[in-house]
């Protein structure tokens, strides 16, 4: 192993369930340090490291040097929301820090996929705005047909498989003991951020009693239109020839101060919108479909979120 300092914890996902939020909420704590690329996702080893428009790390050496800016008395962490989702992770992290702290987010199996599928647009990874037509083609997909010409990372498009919520923490308690592995609901996250950071404190053994600053992060939007996103994001990071010299050109008539927040206005404005009321025949659907899944996680986690989901009005 080469040296350097691993993370002490993980959160470990799922995406669109709060963990953006919470790890922004976190690395505010003069405790813990967390680096500023959120999801190094090192350790998901069947994703690519191109699957994001940041640059992951693609060597140990490179994993561990974001973390070498933690001082002594702090603890360590990271928070990739594919590890939840991945095959590989849970067994990775273990060999690597087998004294891990896992924190997990689960959330209500439909608000969930519908939230992914909006995220999965607005990331370019999906070309299908219509959720019920893109589970339609997950069998498709999952034999390499339909994938959009720029998804990088195409098994982030099989909706379903990131509903297997007990599948995914038995891979984490296979390999942790209990006391290294805590399962938040996100429901309680969103209707008590504060108690909620304070009970993740406290399973990372650090103060819990200084004030929390909630935060608000990666809210879910509808795409207008991919390509203007596109084009908004090529001239604000100048990639390929005609967008640098365009960015070039930007810069030299338009001073920093002014163009961040010009080009954020055009996206806010013009590139995203709000999303659309959820399809309330097809999230009714999907609650039958995954019923039987939230009664199994009700079981294993022994806490009854059928009801909590308003499952038990599902017939």
């Amino acid at each position: 192993m080469t040296a350097g300092r691993l993370p002490d914890f993980f959160l470990v996902g799922h995406s669109k369930s709060g963990t953006t939020a919470l790890y922004e909420m976190l690395r505010r704590h003069p405790q813990i340090f967390m680096p500023d690329l959120k999801e190094p996702v090192y350790f998901a080893s069947e994703l690519p490291r191109q699957a994001h428009r940041y640059q992951a790390p693609a060597t140990l050496e490179q994993y561990l040097a974001l973390f070498a800016a933690a001082e002594p008395g702090q603890i360590a962490g990271e928070a990739s929301a594919s590890y939840l989702w991945s095959h590989t992770a849970a067994e990775r992290i273990a060999q690597a820090q087998p004294n891990a702290r896992i924190v997990a987010i689960l959330r209500e199996p439909a608000s969930f996929l519908r939230s992914l599928h909006l995220q999965c647009v607005q990331s370019h990874y999906e070309t299908e705005k219509d959720l019920r037509r893109a589970l339609e083609l997950e069998e498709s997909r999952r034999a390499g047909r339909n994938i959009p010409p720029r998804s990088l990372w195409p098994q982030v498009l099989l909706y379903s498989e990131h509903v297997r919520y007990v599948e995914q923490l038995r891979r984490y308690h296979a390999r942790f003991p209990p006391e290294q592995v805590l399962v938040l609901i996100y429901d309680d996250f969103r209707s008590d951020n504060e108690g909620t950071v304070r009970k993740v404190l406290r399973f990372l053994d650090v103060d819990d009693s200084g004030p929390v600053e909630t935060v608000e992060a990666n809210p879910t939007v509808a795409m207008r239109s991919q390509r203007l996103d596109e084009i908004v994001h090529a001239v604000s990071v100048g990639a390929g020839p005609v967008s640098q010299a365009a960015k070039r050109a930007l810069k030299a008539l338009v001073p920093q101060r002014v163009r961040r927040p010009a080009l954020g206005a055009v996206q806010r404005r013009l590139v995203v919108a709000e999303p659309q009321a959820p399809d309330a025949d097809l999230m009714l659907e999907l609650r039958h479909r995954f019923r039987g899944e939230v009664l199994a996680l009700s079981e294993y986690l022994d806490r009854d979120l059928i009801t909590l989901w308003g499952y038990d009005r599902v017939a």
